[in-house]
């Protein structure tokens, strides 16, 4: 294990960076040499003595990141305290279970069901209702943000007439809308908006 002791704006004691480095020896007895412990002293006038000096720390294992902080009337005493932190931090993690990888089979399965061809027969279900914030737009508008989210179909509120429509993408490309209206109405057919795409 790699350990990389610094000092934000301060010139780190030698003594200091020794016994970072001694105390931080420790985890190699469980972490391998891909691991890095990046330790950042500090020091912060306004706080009491008793917790002035301040040491983070930044342990990157397997490519994950795990971070730890300690205060302390030292830096030495700062660093017992978050080195106890840190360790068990690193067990946590060492001693959670992997998640495995998927077999072949399980991922065809996923893929079938994600593009709809599951041959499953169960009933379908409603299993996620989603609710967000609608403000009213014009249909040129609406077309614009369609396309820069990249959707098939947006649901705003046009401000012409302060209806909830769906704007949908046609399969020739122009736009449709579609108004629902209570008591089985329907609205007149629209002009496309100028510069975009036909809507019907």
């Amino acid at each position: 294990m790699r350990t990389i002791v610094r000092g934000k704006n301060l010139e780190v004691p030698d003594r200091v960076r020794q016994y970072a480095e001694r105390k931080f020896g420790r985890l190699e007895r469980f972490l391998d040499d891909r691991t890095d412990a990046m330790v950042e002293l500090s020091n912060e006038a306004h706080r009491s003595a008793a917790d002035a000096h301040i040491v983070d720390v930044t342990l990157v294992i397997d490519g994950r990141t795990l971070r730890s902080r300690a205060t302390g009337p030292s830096y030495q005493a700062a660093l017992d305290i978050v080195v106890d932190k840190v360790e068990r931090q690193a067990i946590d993690y060492k001693e959670k279970p992997r998640i495995r990888a998927r077999p072949e089979e399980e991922k065809s399965i996923l893929r079938r069901i994600a593009d709809g061809t599951s041959d499953s027969d169960r009933e379908r279900q409603v299993v996620k209702t989603k609710r967000f914030a609608i403000e009213p737009m014009f249909e040129e508008d609406a077309v614009a943000a369609m396309e820069e989210l990249g959707h098939d179909f947006y649901v705003f509120v046009n401000a012409e007439n302060e209806h909830v429509s769906v704007l949908y993408r046609r399969r020739d490309g122009d736009f449709g809308i579609i108004e629902p209206v209570v008591g089985g109405q329907y609205t007149p057919s629209r002009k496309a908006p100028a510069g975009r795409g036909t809507v019907t």
